[in-house]
């Protein structure tokens, strides 16, 4: 076990951010992704694991700080000068003699913005610059926090899959912070869901989706038409747009699908959506244990 977490109170104020009373465990080779709503609390948790703000309770580590590397949501690095002698100023090495620091320079397409002042990097060359920092730790864990905040939809896209590729084959475990759900459905194997700062679950990535969704889910568009449609089947909270069916049985998803390709119409097939599970999730929470914090 890498990092374990119980019984975990932070407060800022006389308000309580997060607030984990069950335990948490990452292992090696987790691949953890958080989400929740802004004021969820997973910053708070990032922050508390590596010692940036006070909390009550235990995290418990075999690893060493230095074993421990973390990307921040807002990064500033001096603009005195190009990012070049800022990378081998911090990193105490020469990109000309080191081979690892090459090979991520040019993994990320980096070369072209050696030679650029950081304020004059775009977001997301500002992004590659503060990963391409973070993987020289090569560290048994890694924190992302909201790796591509802020960047249009290509260049998340190519970032994440350079993300999900460069991490393919490693052992290293990865807790990503994101509300980009398609990005934790490609990066993360387990999932931690946090609202409010309470812990609505935590578990591998598929057992929660059984658990809220089913076997599967179906998605349609909202239409009055498609609402009669459907009217005799389970439906889940989903987007307000969105029509979820949740399929139990192989059966049942013939019997729905035969009748969306009766009426030649689109839909959507998933086991993984992140977004169907974790609004499922979070009305389930507040229907039992979690009713009387959210009133």
């Amino acid at each position: 076990m890498l990092l374990s977490i119980q019984n975990l109170t932070v407060r800022y104020g006389q308000d309580v951010a997060l607030s984990i009373q069950q335990p948490i465990a990452i292992e090696t080779g987790d691949r953890v992704g958080v989400i929740g709503s802004n004021g969820a609390g997973k910053s708070t948790l990032i922050k508390s694991i590596l010692g940036l703000v006070n909390y009550q309770g235990t995290i418990r580590t075999q690893l060493t700080p230095e074993q421990i590397a973390a990307h921040m949501q807002f990064n500033e690095y001096t603009d005195a000068m190009p990012v070049k002698y800022v990378m081998e100023a911090i990193l105490n090495t020469k990109i000309s003699k080191n081979q690892k620091l090459q090979e991520l320079i040019q993994y990320f397409e980096f070369e072209d913005c050696l030679r650029k002042k950081y304020t004059k990097l775009s977001g997301g060359q500002k992004q590659r610059f503060t990963i391409i920092m973070v993987m020289m730790q090569e560290a048994p864990l890694t924190f992302y926090d909201e790796v591509t905040s802020g960047l249009d939809f290509e260049t998340r896209q190519k970032l994440v899959e350079k993300l999900v590729n460069w991490y393919k084959e490693k052992e290293s475990s990865l807790c990503i912070v994101s509300h980009y759900y398609e990005e934790l459905e490609q990066l993360a194997n387990k999932l931690l869901i946090l609202d409010k700062g309470r812990v609505i679950d935590y578990g591998e990535k598929g057992e929660l989706f059984t658990k809220y969704c089913g076997r599967a889910v179906l998605i349609i568009d909202r239409t009055k038409e498609n609402e009669k449609l459907v009217q005799n089947y389970k439906k889940l909270a989903s987007p307000a747009h969105l029509i979820a069916l949740s399929c139990e049985s192989e059966e049942q998803e013939k019997e729905i699908t035969n009748l969306f390709l009766k009426h030649n119409m689109n839909y959507k097939r998933s086991n993984s959506d992140i977004e169907i599970m974790y609004i499922n999730a979070k009305e389930s929470y507040e229907k039992t244990e979690g009713k009387s914090y959210a009133k």
